[in-house]
C-alpha cells in the first residue's frame, strides 16, 4: 500500500464545520446586541435623573434667593436667572447656565409645573412602564417624577 495515499492531511475545513461556526458566532452576536440595548436603555435613564437633580438644585438655589420657584417653564437649552424682584434675586444670578435636554431629545422632554410654592419635575424613563400622576407633557407618558423637598 502506498503511504502518501494514508498519510495525506485535509488542509481547509469542511462546509458544515463553517456554517456551524458562523451559526454559533451570529448567535453571539444577537444576544450581545440585546444586552448592549438595555446598557443604553440604562445609561440614558442615569442621565434623565442626574438632569432632574441639576434642575432640582438650581430650583432650590433660586428659592433661597427669590423666596419661590419660577412659574415660568423651563425650556430645554434656556437658563434660569434671578427675577430681579429684590437685591439677592438679581438678574444677573445664574442658577441654571443651560436647562439639560432629554437625551432622545426629538421624543422626549422634561417637564416642569410650579405655583411658586412647590414643583413638580417629569421625565420619561426608558425602562420602567408605570406612570406618575400629575405630569405635564413628556413627549411620551411620564414616569418619573421629583417634587420639592
Amino acid at each position: 500500500m502506498n503511504k502518501s495515499i494514508l498519510l495525506k492531511k485535509n488542509n481547509g475545513f469542511t462546509l458544515i464545520e463553517l456554517l456551524v461556526v458562523i451559526s454559533i458566532m451570529g448567535i453571539l452576536l444577537s444576544l450581545s446586541i440585546f444586552g448592549m440595548q438595555a446598557a443604553r436603555e440604562a445609561s440614558r435613564d442615569g442621565t434623565r435623573k442626574a438632569d432632574l437633580e441639576q434642575i432640582r438644585s438650581g430650583l432650590e438655589m433660586y428659592r433661597s434667593d427669590c423666596g419661590e420657584y419660577p412659574t415660568d417653564s423651563l425650556a430645554a437649552g434656556s437658563s434660569l436667572v434671578g427675577d430681579g424682584s429684590s437685591v439677592n434675586c438679581a438678574s444677573a444670578n445664574i442658577y441654571i447656565g443651560s436647562i439639560p435636554t432629554d437625551p432622545i431629545s426629538s421624543e422626549r422632554n422634561y417637564s416642569y409645573t410650579s405655583d411658586g410654592i412647590t414643583y413638580t419635575l417629569c421625565a420619561s424613563l426608558e425602562q420602567s412602564s408605570s406612570s406618575v400622576t400629575g405630569c405635564g407633557s413628556c413627549g411620551t407618558a411620564c414616569n418619573y417624577k421629583v417634587t420639592n423637598p
